[in-house]
């Protein structure tokens, strides 16, 4: 298997692409006609796992010291985008839930349970990550589940529900509560091994209906008094959640951005079908409103790649300020993909929601897209873990200049040094240093031609101060769960500003040549990202009509809308 360690995208996701074949093809055994016919059984793509097996897809989820391939989170999330292109099902199904569990095991599990699970993961098995307690959603520290101490080690009772793979994962990472008492050292992390476990105290539970994802074993178990060892706790008794949501920051960061290829096929379709289709003497692509939307959505993309690629650098080179970027990546790249699909749906009209035909990939696709919204963690949830950091982040970070990231943080095919899950922090401790550079932005020499881009960095570096002086005031009284609206609208605006810095640092970090040099695509997402109430309206002419004919140059020649625009096998 090749590999590489610079670019935008590593040589193996092409090859990927390759095997996986045309989208198109009516006899490919992982084309769109099966992918459909798969759903419509609400089975997963039998061809699609045995392939993937081949390919030794749970290699990218296990580090490269343990036998993998897990070098780069950003080059990790352009492989899954092939698979979320055309089977968001079997992205997940297939592997992304054991990532969610591995990342667990690879920041504080022990040498020898590291080496278990990436044995079991290289062998092409599953690993569950036993969360979900239907009765507390993302309330992690509400969760009932409990492993109790006993003279020989613990016992587990309780229920986990809407669970990945739970039935057919060989080993399994449950969150227990290991103390009854309430606090954050409550809950411990337990690797159970089903394969070994005593079916005498486990029962499967039903598969769980679902609008979308219907292929995916989304099952339950319910423990009675399984027996486990002392030793099968990851790290200190008591140290579950504080694992949990430092490991969680990788896979909040690369979950959304790989369901980026979603809409990535969702455009395309739209596009195809829109091409296709006469109305008023012309192509439907011809007409005002056609055009507007398509371009916006193509700029919501983009915007949507760049702001999670530099969230998935951030993890290897600021760890430390993750938690901010990871739950910022998840609220604003799942906002952006829900309401782009929303978009492109009402463009195709009738058409969305036919499962037979040219268009029938798209509402599989957009069933398939809802869990972005509250899968893993909900939006709602990444909401309520910022909104307690913005008022460090104002007084240390946004109103002192100077403070910065690496260049290497948007120069995003530069090589990154592997993730260090050690240095990944519970809280940012005021650090941003996206947020951060707007103020030596400004300052930074600006051709003429680029004076509008610079105005609009003027305007957000006010913005911030405006931010900077409203947070600063916050009491710990504003910042729990039952927080007002408004201040929970502080967080929006806070995200709006993050992934607007990210774009232009993307944009001047950019190598020569490219498509991200053209300040087209940066006005587009300033325009699509500008504050305000009401959906922004269309793009400037000059600007639509750049992003237009690259999206149908890029359509023309098969490849992605995204930021690598790789060829893709269509």
């Amino acid at each position: 298997m090749t590999t590489a360690t610079t670019g935008l995208a590593p040589k193996r996701a092409d090859e990927l692409e390759h095997l996986l074949g045309s989208l198109s093809d009516p006899a490919n055994p992982t084309g769109a006609a099966a992918v459909l016919a798969a759903d419509e059984r609400a089975e997963m793509l039998a061809a699609g796992e045995t392939l993937l097996h081949s390919y030794g897809l749970n290699a990218e989820f296990v580090p490269p010291e343990l036998g993998g391939r897990l070098e780069r989170a950003d080059h990790l999330t352009e492989v899954m985008r092939s698979l979320y292109r055309r089977d968001p099902a079997l992205g997940l199904g297939y592997g992304a839930s054991s990532l969610i569990a591995g990342v667990t095991l690879w920041t504080a599990g022990a040498e020898r349970q590291k080496e278990h699970a990436a044995r079991l993961l290289l062998d092409g098995r599953r690993i569950a990550i036993a969360f979900h307690e239907l009765a507390h959603g993302n309330d992690m520290a509400g969760m009932e589940f409990e492993a109790t101490a006993t003279p020989d080690g613990l016992r587990l009772n309780g229920r986990k529900e809407v669970v990945t793979n739970i039935a057919r994962a060989d080993a399994m990472v449950v969150l227990a509560r290991t103390d009854p008492n309430p606090g954050p050292r409550s809950h411990s992390l337990v690797l159970v091994d089903r394969a070994g476990a005593d079916p005498a105290h486990l029962t499967d539970l039903p598969r769980f209906g679902t609008v979308g994802m219907r292929g995916v074993q989304l099952g339950g178990l319910r423990f009675e008094d399984l027996p486990v060892p002392v030793s099968a706790v990851l790290g200190p008794i008591g140290s579950g959640l504080e694992t949990a949501l430092k490991a969680l920051q990788i896979t909040r960061t690369v979950l959304p951005a790989m369901a980026t290829g979603i809409l990535d096929t969702g455009l395309r379709i739209t596009v195809d079908h829109l091409t296709r289709r006469r109305l008023y003497g012309g192509p439907a692509t011809d007409l005002p409103h056609v055009r507007s939307v398509l371009a916006g959505v193509f700029a919501d993309l983009l915007r949507a790649e760049a702001l999670g690629a530099v969230g998935a650098r951030a993890l290897h080179l600021v760890p430390g300020a993750a938690s901010v970027y990871a739950s910022a990546v998840k609220f604003e790249v799942s906002r952006l993909l829900l309401e782009a699909m929303d978009r492109l749906a009402e463009l195709l009209g009738a058409h969305f929601y036919l499962r037979e035909g040219p268009t029938a990939l798209f509402q599989k696709l957009l069933r398939d897209l809802a869990p972005v919204g509250f899968g893993h963690i909900a939006r709602a949830a990444c909401q309520m873990s910022l909104l307690p950091q913005l008022p460090l982040l104002a007084r240390r970070t946004w109103k002192r200049p100077g403070t910065e990231a690496p260049a290497d943080l948007y120069a995003l095919a530069r090589p990154l040094p592997p993730l260090p899950y050690d240095r990944l922090a519970l809280h940012a401790a005021g650090r941003d240093p996206i947020a951060g550079s707007l103020h030596a932005l400004l300052d930074a020499p600006w051709a003429p031609e680029h004076a509008d881009l610079r105005a609009a960095i003027a305007a957000d570096r006010a913005e911030l101060a405006r931010l900077a002086a409203v947070c600063g005031e916050l009491s710990p009284v504003d910042l729990g769960v039952d927080a007002r609206p408004e201040h929970y609208d502080l967080v929006t605006r806070y995200v709006r500003l993050l992934s607007r810095t990210a774009c232009v640092q993307v944009w001047r970090h950019a190598e020569p040549g490219g498509f991200l040099v053209d300040p087209a695509w940066l006005r587009a997402a300033l325009h699509r990202s500008a504050p305000g109430p009401h959906r922004p309206g269309p793009l400037p002419a000059q600007v639509e009509d750049t992003l237009l004919t690259d999206l149908l140059e890029r359509r023309d020649t098969g490849r992605s809308f995204g930021l690598t625009g790789r060829p893709l096998a269509v």
